[in-house]
């Protein structure tokens, strides 16, 4: 088991940069690929960006590739998420995930272990 707990999310003005973090505890960090997920108001919730166990390998979505950064530091059991160049579509609720099971990188991991979110608002 693992718990994931998010923080770092509010309020924003476009272009603007927030830096979200996903502490874990319960079982050694450094086995799981991670990731970001977001759901916006209404919509489904979506991938935003992968990192692999070691943090060697990323992947992002098209909508945020060149504006946020995955990162993790498995010695404090985090994952990060910054976030530059902030618009407003970027609202959302931001998720952390953690993923054992791998059906192929990026988009095959299941991810069996979530937190509970943190709220990103973007203003214009």
């Amino acid at each position: 088991q693992v718990q994931l707990v998010e923080s770092g999310g509010e309020w924003a003005q476009a272009g603007g940069s927030l830096r979200l973090s996903c502490v874990s505890s319960g079982r050694t960090f450094s086995i799981y690929t991670m990731a970001w997920f977001r759901q916006p108001p209404g919509k489904e919730r979506a991938l935003v960006a992968t990192i692999s166990r070691s943090g060697d390998n990323t992947y992002y979505v098209d909508s945020v590739n060149g504006r946020f950064t995955i990162s993790r530091d498995n010695t404090k059991s985090t994952m990060y998420l910054q976030m530059n160049d902030l618009k407003p579509e970027d609202t959302a609720g931001y998720f952390c995930a953690a993923a054992i099971r791998d059906f192929g990188w990026p988009r095959g991991m299941v991810y069996s272990y979530w937190g509970q979110g943190t709220q990103v608002t973007v203003s214009s």
